[in-house]
């Protein structure tokens, strides 16, 4: 997994007053959580541009001074009204530690259901994974060229020994649906058969009565008389 480096400094002080001033000269009050004790750190909201604004993911290498942490970005704040970034958590990483995190899955290839008139249904656009840091993968690609209409990719069909996911086997990632469309242009055309064989039988009945000269008056006609 590719890293991104931040370069910032740590911060003497955490109260209130101190992160209000912070942020009004375009600094952002951060926390790295996981090791010993928690550093509390500031950088400039660019530094944070390739790491939030991307839908690959990235772990991190904070720089403050001459030490440096390896980390992944576990929460973030944003303004309310103007987005602006308000407050950052990072989780520490260790080589020997295991580390749960969301991956973006890629889906590649136009599926054969889609060129069918099917239509492609993306039920995970993340898949979270347990993983050594050294493992973690920058996101997980699916080739989806030769699904086809009822088709679907689970978890089980995507399983790596470098991580575990942290889903049930059956979690479906994507699938082929038919689509509203063609179902409703099959449910017309069965219906329009289904009118058609009707208005057949119709006309098929009034040719035999007409060919007898009227099937239903001849049989009263030729039934016997009930009356004295």
């Amino acid at each position: 997994m590719k890293s991104i480096t931040i370069n910032g400094s740590k911060r003497e002080s955490v109260g209130k007053k101190a992160t209000k001033a912070l942020r009004n000269v375009g600094q952002v009050p951060c926390v790295l959580y996981g090791g010993d004790q928690p550093v509390h750190f500031s950088a400039a909201e660019l530094a944070f541009s390739k790491l939030i604004y991307t839908p690959k993911a990235h772990t991190v290498v904070i720089a403050l001074g001459d030490v440096s942490y390896n980390a992944v970005l576990q929460d973030i704040q944003f303004h309310p009204v103007s987005d602006a970034i308000l407050h950052i958590d990072f989780y520490q990483l260790f080589d020997d530690r295991e580390i749960a995190m969301d991956i973006p899955v890629i889906l590649n290839g136009v599926p054969l259901g889609v060129r069918a008139g099917g239509v492609l249904r993306r039920n995970r656009r993340k898949l979270r994974i347990k993983a050594l840091p050294t493992n973690l993968p920058d996101n997980i690609q699916i080739d989806i060229s030769e699904l086809k209409i009822g088709d679907k990719v689970s978890i089980s069909e995507l399983l790596d020994d470098a991580y575990n996911f942290l889903h049930s086997d059956n979690t479906v990632v994507c699938q082929v649906k038919q689509s509203r469309v063609s179902l409703d242009i099959e449910e017309d055309e069965e219906e329009g058969e289904e009118g058609e064989e009707g208005e057949e039988r119709k006309e098929g009945a009034e040719a035999a009565a007409e060919a007898t000269g009227g099937s239903g008056e001849a049989k009263s006609e030729g039934a016997p008389s009930t009356e004295a």
